[in-house]
């Protein structure tokens, strides 16, 4: 790892030299700083004297949540014959935080001064080396060979690769978001990353190098980049007399407006996520948008994919078979205009576009659902022609285009809603979740480039992705958290990269769930009384469940409990916009 980072060093001064040597004629002379490596933080004690030989491995595994150093505190607990020879960059996984040293199966006696010792624990998953968490629940057994020398226990074998605490991980790496195009849309996205947290400084260059090398499995073939084919740092990133981080791109291509904007949007926006306000971002030396050489979040925010409700559009819910708006007291809940407010259809479940202009509502008739779409204001409805024996909760696309809905547990459909004409009923392909079991639920997130299903009471995600032909398809699923959630009921997107889950579990009830699975954080569910039967979430809103008295909100913050929106509905399907 030392070497590699020696050579990456050296890879960047003559990238350096190089961009000095071809930078045109009449690009303007900056004045600039190379940004500093930062913070070092604090270093994770080294081996404590008297150790024994668990305690020393157990330290080991502890110390290995730092990366800085190439793994520098964990090394202080190696022997020299194993320090020179153990690749700290061959894998990271991330284990549950519970775990335990023992001896050996077989073990020497430890008074030989050499015995083995077994680190035994649950993997969670594991990081990539593009940054990303990928699932990979399973236990985990590594022995290490241990030696005593001048009195002191060391490492003298062990395998390749580090095993990293989930409480180590989460103190000495940061989550980040990487900014990618949705193809259809020309938006950005984001990517979940992990970065080392110190040095500080060094996060600015690796967030970049993420970005360049493209988006991570998850969402490989949902999303492209402006920077394909080649895009590469000309020079090291530097600071002007101005305090704007300086990005010199080299090999971009060929881009019109939009597609320039677009490039600047990834850069802007994934530099954000490491606390950079402002880039100047320049291709072979001259400013890739003119007009504004500098750039901020603020400049390019109307890029980004992330919608959500308007502050003024109030929750809905469907209960007693009708289409209510649900307000923050009991005794607001009042019933919407038309057909699916006033009883004339028995409606089950609804959802409505991220503006609250459309709405789409599975009814019952005759011992079957049927999916009625229309608007809100007027709550004028028409079928659009899909029935089944059972029917999921609808969910839109942004664009308020498509309606997506899940088919006798089974049969992911769409309906094209245009303006001009009839609904249209197209398909998704989605057989590779279906084949994991009946679908209970399925929700598009808010930028429409992820799902989150419930499949056979799993919690799984996957990426949309849509071909030049219009076929559109689940790909990438992967299952979050399956020995800690229980049986999963429902779910809804807190936002792009957090998911809200309802268990059958007793102490989960309700669970946060990161949308790539690495942290699932339980919440307070003092006063609910299972079993809990739906769930709603959007960003900056309260969380709504429904329980056997009815529906509930929880803001968190300073509230304590859940307070009571809705009462006697213990089948109401609470529902925010989008």
């Amino acid at each position: 790892m030392r070497r590699r980072v020696a050579v990456v060093a050296l890879l960047l001064a003559f990238a350096s030299v190089a961009g000095c040597a071809s930078v045109p004629g009449d690009s303007p002379v900056q004045i600039l700083r190379r940004v500093a490596e930062g913070d070092a933080g604090v270093a994770p004690p080294g081996p404590v004297e008297g150790n024994d030989a668990g305690e020393l491995v157990r330290g080991f595994v502890e110390a290995s949540g730092s990366s800085t150093d190439s793994h520098g505190a964990a090394r202080q607990f190696l022997a020299p014959e194993a320090e020179e020879g153990w690749d700290d960059s061959a894998r990271l996984t991330v284990l549950d935080s519970q775990f335990d040293t023992v001896p050996a199966p077989g073990a020497p006696d430890p008074a030989t001064d050499v015995t083995r010792i077994r680190i035994r624990g649950t993997s969670i998953g594991r990081v990539t080396a593009s940054g990303a968490f990928e699932p990979d629940p399973g236990p985990v057994q590594i022995d290490v060979t241990v030696v005593r020398i001048d009195g002191q226990w060391r490492i003298s074998e062990l395998p390749d690769g580090v095993v990293v605490p989930l409480t180590e991980f989460r103190t000495n790496y940061r989550q980040v978001s990487t900014w990618f195009v949705d193809p259809s849309r020309r938006l950005v996205v984001p990517d979940l990353r992990y970065l080392p947290a110190f040095p500080t400084g060094a996060q600015v260059t690796r967030a970049l190098e993420l970005l360049l090398a493209g988006p991570s499995e998850a969402l490989l073939g949902a999303v492209t980049s402006q920077l394909d084919g080649g895009a590469h740092l000309r020079s090291n990133v530097a600071t002007s007399e101005s305090g704007a981080l300086i990005v010199d791109l080299t090999s971009v291509g060929d881009l019109d407006g939009p597609g320039r904007r677009l490039l600047a949007a990834q850069v802007v926006l994934t530099l954000a996520e490491v606390n950079i306000g402002r880039v100047r971002l320049l291709v072979d030396g001259i400013p890739l948008l003119p007009a504004q050489p500098e750039l901020t979040r603020a400049d390019v925010a109307d890029l980004s994919a992330e919608v959500e409700p308007g502050a003024d559009l109030p929750a809905l819910v469907v209960a007693d078979g009708r289409l209510r708006e649900l307000g923050t007291v009991v005794a607001s809940a009042g019933e919407l205009p038309g057909p699916v407010g006033d009883g004339s259809y028995d409606v089950e479940s609804a959802a409505t576009t991220v503006d609250g202009q459309r709405l789409a509502a599975v009814a019952v008739s005759a011992g079957r659902r049927l999916l009625l779409v229309g608007g809100v204001a007027d709550g004028g409805v028409v079928e659009v022609g899909l029935t089944a024996a059972t029917m999921s909760r609808p969910s839109w696309t942004p664009t308020g285009s498509e309606v997506w809905t899940v088919l006798d547990s089974a049969e992911v459909a769409r309906v094209l809603i245009d303006a001009t004409g009839p609904a249209r009923i197209g398909q998704v392909d989605a057989e590779e979740l279906a084949a994991l079991g009946p679908i209970s639920e399925l929700r598009l997130s808010r930028d429409g480039m992820r799902v989150i299903a419930v499949v056979a009471g799993g919690l799984y995600a996957g990426a949309v992705t849509r071909s030049v032909d219009g076929e559109v398809a689940i790909r990438n699923i992967r299952q979050l958290r399956s020995t800690d959630l229980g049986e999963v009921v429902g779910a809804d997107w807190r936002s792009s990269d957090t998911v809200v889950a309802i268990t059958r579990r007793p102490d989960r009830l309700v669970a946060q769930v990161s949308a790539d699975g690495l942290i699932v954080q339980s919440l307070l569910v003092n006063n609910l009384t299972p079993p809990l039967n739906a769930v709603a979430a959007a960003p900056s809103r309260p969380f709504l469940v429904t329980d056997q008295s009815g529906v509930w909100s929880f803001g968190g913050g300073e509230q304590d409990a859940w307070r009571q929106v809705l009462s006697a509905a213990p089948d109401a399907v609470p529902f925010y916009p989008g």
